[in-house]
């Protein structure tokens, strides 16, 4: 068990996590403004993109990187200066660090070194995103991004797709036409989805509609800007229907194969009704792969 009180100064630092705008600079507080104007020292996702937004508001402090490939490295140079007594603030790109973000792994180093974090309030484009969605908002889930592997999306499609809640993914403009395709073939036509584009920016829209809707609207149209994909909840929960979500596909097909004394093909076509995929993307996940 751990409590801590953030604001109890025990002669250690603390990490601000410190959200900063996704689209619209007015969206800053004054609270991020004056911890990142204060801090020892800034953690930043890139360097030159949080210079620009330091002086736009003119603001005069030591940056160093911190992302994905080089975390390693820096958490224990970060630790040591907290342990130190010095006060840092994290920021990613935009929005709140940690969310599908590699600031939640610093987060957890920092609790588990006993030493503080504290988040301040601010800009988070899910929370935009569902608020403006007209969907549900009383119970929600957030994924963030899918899988970008076929199979591993259809499975988490179908596993997010039983829940009752709205569920709110993170999606490049580079894919959300596939996936809204992909959710109106695993999820069914009929399922009402919301794309959240641009949010807080001059070009912010809100598509609402069935998911087939938005898939042909889609076909001849090029999409920019990252977006928000939310999926209206589930009437059903089915709880058996995944008992397969933790087996690989070849380890799916052994299954059918073993416990059920099917044939190769059989248990592939099992496997693809299943998966909701063809028979040739299980073919090739197993024979084809396999062999590279």
């Amino acid at each position: 068990m751990q409590r801590k009180k953030n604001f109890e100064d025990d002669g250690q630092g603390i990490l601000y996590i410190v959200p900063t705008p996704i689209g619209n600079l007015e969206d800053i507080t004054l609270r991020a403004l004056r911890t990142l104007e204060e801090a020892d020292l800034i953690l930043a996702e890139d360097t030159r993109h949080t210079q620009k937004l330091l002086n736009h508001f003119e603001i005069k402090n030591n940056v160093l990187s911190y992302h994905e490939h080089n975390q390693a490295q820096r958490t224990e140079q970060i630790l040591d200066k907290l342990k130190q007594g010095e006060t840092l603030a994290l920021v990613s790109d935009a929005g709140m660090p940690a969310i599908s973000d590699p600031g939640n792994d610093l987060v957890k180093e920092v609790i588990t070194h006993q030493l503080r974090v504290t988040v301040l309030p601010g800009a988070t484009a899910a929370i935009n995103a569902l608020v403006g969605s007209g969907l549900a908002t009383d119970e929600f889930l957030f994924y963030g991004f899918l899988p970008r592997k076929k199979q591993e999306k259809v499975t988490e499609l179908t596993r997010l797709g039983n829940y009752p809640a709205t569920v709110i993914l993170y999606e490049s403009p580079f894919r959300v036409k596939e996936t809204v395709q992909q959710i109106a073939k695993t999820l069914g036509g009929s399922r009402q989805i919301v794309i959240a584009r641009e949010i807080t920016k001059l070009h912010e829209e809100f598509i609402r509609g069935s998911a087939e809707e938005i898939s042909v609207s889609f076909q001849d149209e090029t999409i920019k800007g990252e977006c928000c994909i939310l999926i209206e909840g589930g009437t059903e929960i089915v709880t058996d229907a995944l008992w397969w979500a933790h087996l690989s596909i070849a380890e799916h097909v052994d299954y059918y194969e073993t416990e059920e004394n099917l044939a190769h093909k059989a248990a592939m076509k099992k496997v693809a009704v299943d998966r909701n995929l063809s028979r040739r993307d299980i073919y090739d996940e197993i024979h084809i792969k396999d062999k590279k």
